[in-house]
């Protein structure tokens, strides 16, 4: 039998025996060194950087806003007392007149001629009176020593009497006629803003018109009415005295500039309406450069109470999830905590909490939408970007003609806010 040559099976030599160890030896090695790497690339994330505020607390006025619009204290509607027609304007439109300034002038030439012709009558009946007079003058010595008749003498003391009446009423023509006459200046019967002219020269005006001839109107002060609730309207009528005296309210005009002057509340209507169940109130505002002019639309802000030691937080850490309010409390051990918070009335960028909140807790302003209950985060002090103090006007730019107001502002929604 052959014996097999030792090459046949090189594995049995002595040489590549160590060597085949050594590879496997190595690839061991570097399964190890895999390992240890996928080992070091799964280790957990820092947990994420978040800023958190403390829970502010402290009284803060609450308060309420209407809509509204202003009106004059006092609008005279100018509308002509004679008929005639219009041939003088006396006036710019828009600008400031005075009490007793002439606006328009009705032609007076039919007046003035029929001035004159009551002037002759009572002329007329002037000598008539004094023909009677002197007749009955002259008849009451003779009825005294019955040279006359009784008869002669009533008649004589009627005809003076009938005379005298129409003179009287003469006089009357005459003063009426002057009045007529006078009523071709038309007047402004107060201090105000006159208004648009609706009657052009050359028309014939008179107490027929549907149309007035213009509105002069009372701006300083000025009314701003609006309309609360009946529930309001009961809450604060028990106190009406103080809130006639101590309520003042801003003025937020229509391009949401605030008025610089405070205003008061000055009457509330007598009834209140049966179809919108709410009570027209006007409140009263100094307008001293007759900016507001009456028809502007606006909001009235008032503050209607003080809340005592209200938590306050801002709005933007404030979640909805599912319809209920959220938020994310950092513990002592810097882990997170989402709560459930009763929010109450916005106070600028501020949310008053009732319930849910202790004061002193950090709550997370920025990043809670990658936080989870438990989660440990690495908490920093919020820094509220500083906003540009604008320069406030003397007095608000003027609302843009046609510009219709903002409506009062509601809290924006709270960013979602997913839960494990």
């Amino acid at each position: 039998m052959q014996s097999i040559p030792a090459q046949r099976y090189p594995w049995q030599h002595p040489g590549n025996v160590i060597r085949i160890v050594s590879i496997f030896a190595i690839l061991i090695l570097i399964f190890i060194a895999a390992a240890g790497c996928s080992k070091e690339a799964k280790e957990a994330p820092k947990p994420p950087v978040v800023e958190v505020m403390t829970v502010l607390q402290k009284d803060v006025p609450i308060y309420r806003e209407w809509i509204g619009t202003l009106d004059g204290m006092v609008n005279a509607t100018i509308r002509a007392q004679i008929q005639g027609y219009l041939i003088k304007q006396n006036y710019r439109e828009g600008d400031l007149v005075k009490k007793g300034q002439i606006l328009f002038e009705i032609d007076p030439r039919t007046f003035q001629a029929s001035l004159e012709q009551a002037r002759g009558q009572l002329e007329a009946q002037q000598a008539r009176w004094n023909t009677a007079k002197a007749t009955l003058a002259r008849i009451k010595p003779l009825a005294a020593v019955n040279a006359v008749s009784k008869k002669d003498l009533d008649d004589a003391i009627g005809a003076e009497q009938a005379a005298r009446a129409a003179v009287l009423a003469a006089q009357a023509s005459v003063d009426k006629a002057k009045l007529d006459l006078g009523f071709t200046k038309i007047v402004s019967p107060i201090d105000g803003i006159a208004g648009l002219a609706k009657a052009q020269l050359g028309n014939l005006v008179g107490p027929g018109a549907m149309e007035e001839l213009t509105t002069v109107s009372t701006v300083n002060p000025i009314k701003f009415f609006f309309q609360i609730s009946e529930q309001e309207y009961l809450q604060t009528a028990q106190n009406s005295a103080a809130v006639a005296e101590k309520k003042v309210g801003e003025l937020i005009l229509a391009d949401g500039s605030v008025y610089p002057e405070k205003g008061r509340f000055a009457f509330a209507d007598r009834q209140v309406n049966i179809t919108t169940g709410t009570i027209k109130v006007a409140a009263v505002f100094p307008n001293t450069n007759n900016f507001l002019r009456p028809g502007q639309y606006g909001r009235i802000r008032v503050a209607t109470s003080v809340r005592k030691d209200a938590l306050l937080v801002p709005q933007r850490s404030v979640s909805e999830v599912q319809g209920k309010y959220m938020v994310a409390v950092v513990g002592a051990d810097n882990k997170v905590d989402i709560r459930p918070v009763k929010a109450a009335e916005r106070v600028d960028n501020l949310w008053v909490v009732l319930e849910g909140l202790q004061p002193g807790e950090r709550i997370i302003v920025e990043g809670i939408q990658k936080v989870r209950p438990g989660m440990p985060v690495t908490p920093k002090a919020y820094v509220e970007a500083p906003v540009k103090n604008e320069a406030k006007p003397a007095a608000p730019p003027e609302a843009k003609q046609g510009e219709k107001p903002q409506a009062p502002s509601k809290p924006a929604e709270p960013a979602q806010v997913g839960t494990r």
